[in-house]
């Protein structure tokens, strides 16, 4: 990031700290620099970014944990206003929308999956059997949410990643209500996708992805 001028300071730093999200210097889960970095690089006071940021805070770009740092959100207001959406719809709309992008994931996961890929998918489903084994509900939520988030990755679509990753939250709370944990001992379906993927079956992966979904209430009604 270039030093900026005295001009407008804080608007001056809300713009390039737009800008480096836009750029993706950045992406969604990371943690920005810390206010003393930020102000050293751009050569303003600790005031003015910590300003910048309550207003970009504020704007649903970034989030602030207490004594652990400032965490990217959304990369852009079109981020934030397609999560609002989200978080404003009714279960069985988000599960419409999520079996069209999870077929296409699948589909292209099977083809275009790396060995990286697998890795991460892999990491994923043992950590979700991991904590069904447990009881944990919420790390059971996070690890199924992160393994469908990582076959979306693995078909190398940037949009389809992006469009999944945006509504990640919203399908968190469908996961969770779903109570699905209960079935986490007897589910042929998520290992079904994996080795569809690690096989490179298109076919394969469409019919797992799709006996996952059929199994939430809202998709029998």
């Amino acid at each position: 990031m270039k030093p900026v001028g005295r001009v407008s300071i804080v608007d001056t730093v809300i713009n390039e700290l737009r800008a480096e999200l836009a750029r993706g210097t950045w992406q969604v889960g990371d943690r920005i620099p810390p206010e003393g970095k930020l102000a050293e690089t751009l050569g303003v006071s600790r005031l003015s970014v910590r300003e910048a940021v309550r207003v970009l805070v504020h704007a649903g770009l970034l989030t602030t944990r207490q004594g652990d740092g400032t965490y990217v959100t959304a990369t852009d207001e079109g981020q934030v206003a397609l999560r609002r959406h989200f978080d404003r719809a009714r279960t069985a709309d988000i599960l419409a929308v999520r079996r069209g992008l999870d077929v296409v994931a699948a589909r292209l996961a099977a083809t275009q999956r790396t060995d990286d890929d697998l890795a991460a998918l892999r990491e994923a489903m043992e950590r979700r059997e991991a904590a069904g084994r447990a009881g944990d509900l919420d790390a059971f939520t996070d690890a199924d949410v992160d393994f469908h988030l990582r076959i979306a990755e693995a078909s190398h679509n940037p949009l389809l990643s992006d469009l999944y990753r945006n509504m990640s939250d919203a399908l968190w709370e469908t996961v969770k209500a779903n109570q699905c944990m209960d079935d986490a001992g007897d589910d042929p379906f998520h290992t079904s996708l994996f080795e569809a993927v690690r096989a490179g079956d298109p076919v394969a992966a469409t019919a797992a992805v799709l006996g996952i979904l059929d199994d939430y209430p809202e998709a029998q009604e």
